[in-house]
């Protein structure tokens, strides 16, 4: 007996009888309303054609061997495997279209930043939570084009905000830690120091020869001013911000519909996944290969093998179109496809547009 997400075969939809298609629709419909599986003589009230509980168990009992469905512990019901779900999503799902209030929605809260590029995505991001009651990421852009401004500002004891505007208007702020008692003045040299040196340059090519002059002490500023310097780059360089900053919203939305102890486990599951960044960032960048919105189901991809967990993702284009970044929603298997694919989809579509 297969376990969720082997494949004795590798069946596709063509393969299938009308018979099985029908049976096995249904099956996955109700899944994806319920999360229980489903017994012989309850679909065959469901099928639109007439046929026996008996016929019914036959059928199931084939796509079953064909490693599509699966027995939960004893009971009677079946429910799809991974593969099943994968070749439901390819080859059976009919996606729906998003309402004008959905895309108002997006929308609307997107241009509420203004030119804000880190606020669009945040609001983006909470907009496409709320509406997939699922939890979604944003893979924000690295700054690539030349700065015209940089600057640092004073925010309260322990936090100053670094703004970039960049020479195509774009507006980017970050907050972040520096010393308590920090001077007035240790922000203005670390800002006309800055200025000097990335006026006219984008941050990644002017960023190891700042971090160089700083660490061989040919910079030309004091410590504190250094440590300011180091720490507001570091928001957007260096190693870890190589691919750009990950925005996570929505996180509470997966406890809202767990329905027994494996909803439980699964988004444990999840919430682990998410503390692990660099994997999640690492499968939003594999959007970089497509042309548009792409599916992972469950173990079937390498770099999230979570059992029970979907990711459906799809990137945003600058207007060289070039993939700069990745807009997503994770949940569990069960999520709604339908739904879902089309939002990711718009609001990819919708960053992009913006943010050119």
């Amino acid at each position: 007996m297969p376990k969720p997400g082997t494949t004795l075969v590798k069946p596709v939809i063509s393969e299938l009888s009308e018979r099985s298609r029908e049976v096995f629709r249904q099956i996955v419909d109700a899944y994806l309303e319920t999360g229980e599986p489903v017994g012989s003589r309850t679909l065959s009230r469901r099928l639109s054609v007439d046929l026996s509980p008996a016929t019914v168990r036959n059928v199931m009992a084939d796509l079953q061997e064909a490693g599509l469905l699966y027995a939960p512990h004893t009971s009677a019901g079946r429910l799809p495997t991974e593969a099943g779900l994968r070749l439901f999503v390819d080859g059976l799902l009919e996606v729906g279209n998003l309402t004008e209030d959905e895309r108002e929605r997006i929308s609307g809260q997107c241009a509420a930043a203004g030119a804000n590029v880190e606020g669009m995505l945040q609001e983006a991001s909470t907009a496409l939570s709320g509406l997939s009651r699922c939890a979604s990421l944003v893979l924000a852009p690295k700054t690539e084009s030349p700065l015209r401004h940089i600057e640092f500002i004073n925010l309260n004891p322990g936090r100053a905000l670094v703004v970039l505007v960049s020479e195509n208007g774009v507006v980017e702020n970050r907050i972040f830690e520096i010393p308590k008692g920090l001077p007035p003045s240790a922000l203005v040299e670390a800002t006309n120091y800055l200025s000097a040196r990335l006026v006219g340059r984008t941050i990644s090519e002017g960023y190891q020869d700042i971090m160089a002059e700083i660490e061989e002490h040919r910079a030309r500023l004091d410590e504190l001013s250094a440590r300011v310097v180091q720490s507001g780059l570091a928001t957007w360089a260096g190693d870890k911000g190589a691919a750009g900053t990950l925005i996570v919203r929505g996180q509470a939305n997966l406890l809202s519909d767990i329905s027994g102890l494996a909803d439980l486990e699964q988004i444990r599951s999840i919430f682990s996944a998410l503390e692990t960044k660099e994997t999640v960032v690492r499968l939003l960048s594999l959007s970089e290969r497509a042309e548009g919105v792409r599916i992972f189901i469950g173990a079937a991809n390498e770099l999230f093998a979570l059992s029970g967990c979907s990711f459906i993702v799809g990137p945003y284009r600058n207007t060289r179109q070039e993939i700069i970044g990745a807009v997503g929603v994770i949940g569990p298997t069960r999520m709604n496809y339908a739904r879902i694919i089309p939002m990711v989809d718009y609001t990819a579509k919708l960053i992009g547009r913006l943010i050119g």
